[in-house]
């Protein structure tokens, strides 16, 4: 019986519905960040009358965090036009993003999609004449969920 080990966190693969670049049949991929998988239940505390050693904590609701994604700059994202069409003209399209964690055969072994998802954040991280590095970007999302999906 083989060993099973924890998967790496660098071997991911990312899809935004309905994306592609401007080169026909190619997906808007290559990120090579990605954070904010997580979810918080609040609570509420519930003090009983008569009882002072403790206090009820009572779930409420659930709260995400946005999602970011950051990668090399590239020219003829449609990920930016996207962005771009948000802030020009107000006009928000939400689609759904999935994460899909790979293994070394490159097969899907966890994903998680993220639903009705929406550009509110862009930023590149600088320029420094002074350095030879690639220019990163940043794009973080809003979303109403996310769920995980076993594969």
């Amino acid at each position: 019986m083989a060993a099973k080990y924890p998967p790496v966190g660098f071997h991911f693969l990312l899809r935004i519905e309905g994306l592609e670049l401007e080169y026909p049949g190619m997906a808007d991929i290559g990120f090579t960040d990605a954070t904010g998988l997580e979810a918080n239940i609040a609570t509420e505390e519930y003090k009983e009358g008569g009882e002072n050693r403790f206090a009820h904590k009572l779930p409420t609701a659930i709260t995400y965090s946005n999602l970011t994604l950051k990668r090399g700059m590239l020219i003829g994202s449609s990920a930016m036009k996207w962005f771009k069409e948000s802030v020009e003209s107000f006009t928000f399209k939400p689609r759904d993003i999935t994460l899909i964690l790979l293994n070394e055969k490159h097969n899907p072994l966890q994903a998680w999609n993220f639903v009705n998802a929406y550009p509110i954040k862009w930023a590149v991280e600088g320029f420094n004449a002074q350095q030879n590095g690639i220019i990163i970007e940043s794009i973080e999302f809003a979303h109403q969920y996310f769920r995980r999906i076993d594969i």
